[in-house]
């Protein structure tokens, strides 16, 4: 009895393995082939996110990119807590090895991939991922976003195979 539960608990754990790997081999998170930094910098507003540890609780979420020099942007992301006191995480980037790819670091010299997956006209929008499936942005210059602009979006990041029912939306009224 105890072999079969044993070989049910494997076959289970794999089962779930194949399953992850699945998943994120399905996952597109190639950036935009066209990127203009310049116009990429200034404050975004985030829409939605995937829940993670740095954002969690936070509403009014907001991400300031400024260049300091070429090949080198700070990035400010702030937000309200629970009792409506702001935190700020102060990082750099740089450009990654595509266009529309930043290489983020928040921690000493450790970096992460930020691929700007697709771009709203004149820069209006961005939907954002990261190096991993686990993580994705819809962030805005506006608090807000139109209905439609909204649905355009989440069909753009289903069809890129992200599970857009995971999706947290930010509160940006309080």
């Amino acid at each position: 009895m105890k072999i079969v539960i044993i070989c049910l608990l494997v076959a289970l754990m794999a089962a779930a393995v194949t399953y992850g790997m699945s998943r994120s081999a399905r996952i597109d998170s190639a950036p935009v082939s066209s990127f203009d930094l310049g116009r990429y910098l200034g404050t975004w507003y985030e829409i939605a996110r995937y829940d993670n540890r740095f954002e969690r609780g936070l509403q009014e979420v907001r991400a300031e990119y400024r260049l300091l020099a070429p090949g080198r942007i700070e990035v400010v992301n702030s937000g309200a807590d629970a009792s409506g006191r702001r935190r700020e995480a102060v990082g750099r980037a740089r450009p990654g090895r595509r266009p529309g790819q930043l290489r983020v670091s928040f921690f000493w010299i450790f970096y992460s991939d930020y691929n700007v997956l697709a771009l709203g006209d004149d820069y209006g929008w961005a939907l954002v991922g990261g190096g991993s499936p686990k993580y994705l942005w819809i962030l805005s210059r506006t608090p807000s976003l139109p209905q439609e602009t909204l649905e355009r979006i989440l069909k753009l990041a289903s069809d890129r195979g992200y599970d857009t029912d995971r999706l947290l939306f930010v509160d940006q009224t309080r």
